[in-house]
């Protein structure tokens, strides 16, 4: 799968701009861990920007995914690239382990490119000077993008083997490579 088909089929089963959005976050996290990892950046980049592509039309558990994951084979996608998707929600962890690197990555990442996003946009300055210490402050405000779950972010750094200072950092640079994208350009 292209990226041109990948964007199609997320414009295809996905109609909200902010969900549209945050596939093109976790996309621009995967891709620059690919870079940091030296692995597939297309392929890291495709499934950051499909791993939620079905949660409109099934945002239930266990639908969310599993029927995704039907659509996905059904066209033909690589295997590699389901089972990550599969693999970033609890419910399908006994057959879609996190065992490979690009599994965890987008569990890592999934979350807390969401929370930099939410960070970015209630700062004049958006994602331009956003440090580590100002997304941990923000983490610990429970009412601040609630629906993030802040477990899932601590889970995150040892996944990928870095601090969290180190995982805030990449994420955040990730994004800024995105902001024009993302709406968060200056």
């Amino acid at each position: 799968m292209t990226r041109a088909e990948a964007w199609a089929l997320l414009c295809e089963y996905t109609e909200s701009d902010s969900l549209r959005k945050h596939g093109l976050a976790v996309e621009a996290s995967m891709r620059h861990y690919a870079r940091h990892f030296d692995a597939n950046e297309a392929l890291w980049g495709i499934v950051g920007l499909l791993h939620d592509f079905d949660y409109e039309r099934w945002p239930s558990i266990p639908e969310h995914t599993r029927k995704g994951a039907e659509v996905l084979r059904e066209r033909g996608v690589d295997d590699e690239v389901v089972g990550a998707i599969l693999s970033h929600v609890p419910w399908n962890l006994d057959d879609y382990p996190r065992d490979r690197l690009l599994r965890r990555t987008l569990f890592a990442v999934d979350e807390l490119s969401g929370f930099i996003v939410a960070c970015a946009r209630v700062r004049p300055t958006r994602l331009e000077g956003l440090t580590p210490k100002s997304v941990k402050k923000k983490l610990k405000m429970p009412s601040f993008a609630a629906s993030v779950s802040r477990e899932d972010i601590a889970a995150g750094p040892e996944l990928v083997d870095l601090s969290l200072d180190e995982h805030i950092k990449h994420c955040t640079e990730a994004l800024q490579e995105a902001a024009e994208e993302l709406g968060l350009a200056l």
